[in-house]
């Protein structure tokens, strides 16, 4: 187990400098570029192997403790270690990073994107796995900002020189953004680590605070939850996400809406919640509005997009939505309680799953148009994507009422408890507060269900005419979407999947470590 997650966040580093050496003789198949796509398979499908090979040997029996872990003295005069381990918590999202990165992976081997060498490309998806395979195994807060800042670097060069229109001030605000976030967010971590005499994150979260006075958890709480908030994102800090999805390649937003959003709200539950419990109640009441505010703000966004006539972009539409998926997720973990933060937890996994397959899709009908202009799509030469590609059009809807939080699909449950965590938040938080955040989140789930119904009838519905049929679902997109599909499904119809691992370790953390 030590061995094999060990593998699995070093591989993709060795992988991203293999990419760029010369593919041997034997292995160059048609062209040198073949090889190295296909080497970019290899590499991701062994990590996604052995990602589920450490989730088949994880003892689900005590899924709050630790394991597969490595500590090694690293720096011993800042005392920073190699401190490696996954429980219930971050196994779920070890394996959804994997298993995306491998899905973009062969989605690129098959169609490879357009722009510069492809050894460049390779290389920079394996390192951005490896960043944040990382961030979700290290269990040390420098080597947490190390790799939470490794990711910036790839996916800042994925969407400036292989994205689309505007890539280039899109890519810099993106990494404008998350540098200066990042910036206060390693102010923070050093004052909790000089003040408590520690950076191993397990002893930090057991001691609960308890070496921390309140002032100092406050300020720390707010430098790291900028820099967290960043990279969430959080309203109104959210306004890189809308143009680096709509200029990145179709991989880049999948991989940034799936697993790189998470990389935030991971670090409020992994550090902060156990960390400095004081600050976050000090905080909780504003993070709570903060979300709620971003909730309405991106369904109304979508709206404004979706109208006809508003010349949206279906990209762009698809990651104001984030901004309001991921505001349920600091609701549920402003509300300090098991409930909410294992609500939060689900719905970063089935946010990650629906979007990624959003993002997917809008990949393929943008390769079939030309575009993603939403008039456009509906308009004389509109899609009406039933009648001219019946499987394509099925799984646009499938994903757009999966977004939406149909009961039976992963997207509902996540929603859900969030909202049950708020009606009961954690004690001392003031209860009608939550009671109104509680509300207008709710509220927030209509127009949710609005908008993503008006992309549905725009895009999939419309009169039959003699136009030529559109390529449906060729056999690598059906390869890519299935794993997508299928886990969607399960996550709606057997929640205890995820709940059964995030419970027990969400109990362990709130407790201050005791399980």
């Amino acid at each position: 187990m030590q061995f094999l997650l060990a593998f699995v966040v070093g591989i993709p580093l060795l992988g991203a400098a293999a990419a760029l050496l010369p593919a041997p003789p034997g292995l160059k198949g048609t062209s040198p570029d073949q090889a190295v796509l296909r080497h970019g398979v290899t590499v991701t499908g062994a990590v996604l192997l052995a990602a589920l090979v450490l989730a088949a040997g994880f003892d689900h029996a005590h899924p709050s403790t630790m394991q597969a872990t490595t500590d090694i003295s690293w720096i011993p005069a800042l005392d920073v270690r190699i401190h490696l381990g996954i429980d219930g918590i971050s196994l779920p999202l070890l394996v959804l990073t994997a298993l995306l990165a491998f899905l973009c992976a062969l989605h690129s081997y098959f169609k490879p994107p357009a722009g510069p060498s492809p050894k460049a490309f390779v290389a920079l998806l394996l390192l951005l796995e490896a960043g944040t395979l990382a961030t979700f195994a290290v269990l040390d807060l420098m080597l947490f900002f190390l790799a939470f800042e490794t990711v910036l670097v790839p996916m800042y060069f994925l969407i400036a020189r292989w994205g689309g229109a505007g890539r280039q001030a899109a890519a810099w605000k993106f990494i404008l953004y998350t540098l200066l976030g990042s910036v206060v967010m390693l102010l923070g971590l050093l004052l909790i680590g000089l003040k408590s005499g520690t950076f191993d994150m397990v002893a930090l979260a057991t001691d609960n605070g308890r070496g921390l006075t309140s002032s100092v958890q406050v300020i720390a709480v707010l430098a790291i939850g900028i820099g967290l908030a960043v990279k969430t994102p959080m309203w109104p800090l959210h306004s890189w996400l809308p143009d680096a999805h709509t200029a990145a390649p179709t991989v880049g937003s999948v991989l940034l809406a799936g697993v790189l959003l998470k990389m935030g709200t991971y670090g409020f539950v992994r550090i902060l919640l156990p960390v400095a419990p004081d600050g976050m109640h000090t905080f909780a009441p504003y993070l709570a509005a903060f979300a709620v505010v971003g909730v309405i703000y991106g369904s109304l966004a979508c709206l404004a997009l979706v109208r006809p006539g508003s010349k949206g972009d279906l990209k762009r539409l698809i990651a104001y939505s984030s901004v309001g998926h991921m505001g349920f997720v600091l609701l549920g973990i402003a509300s300090m309680t098991p409930t909410g933060v294992n609500g939060a937890l689900f719905a970063n996994i089935a946010h990650g799953l629906i979007t990624g397959l959003l993002f997917f899709l809008v990949g393929a009908i943008k390769d079939r148009y030309g575009t993603a202009d939403l008039d456009t799509l509906s308009g004389a030469t509109g899609a009406a994507l039933y009648g001219r590609a019946p499987r394509l059009g099925g799984l646009l809807a499938f994903a757009a009422v999966a977004s939406l939080g149909l009961p039976g699909l992963a997207g509902f449950w996540g929603e859900m408890l969030a909202l049950f965590g708020a009606f009961d938040p954690a004690d001392g938080l003031s209860r009608p507060a939550f009671l109104t955040f509680m509300a207008i989140a709710a509220f927030g789930t209509l127009l949710t269900a609005a908008y993503m119904l008006m992309v549905v009838r725009r895009i999939c519905m419309g009169e039959k005419r003699e136009e030529p049929p559109l390529a449906d679902v060729r056999t690598y997109e059906f390869a890519a979407w299935t794993p997508l599909v299928g886990l969607t499904v399960l996550a709606g119809l057997w929640p205890a999947v995820l709940l059964g691992l995030t419970d027990p370790a969400v109990q362990k953390l709130l407790a201050g470590g005791k399980s």
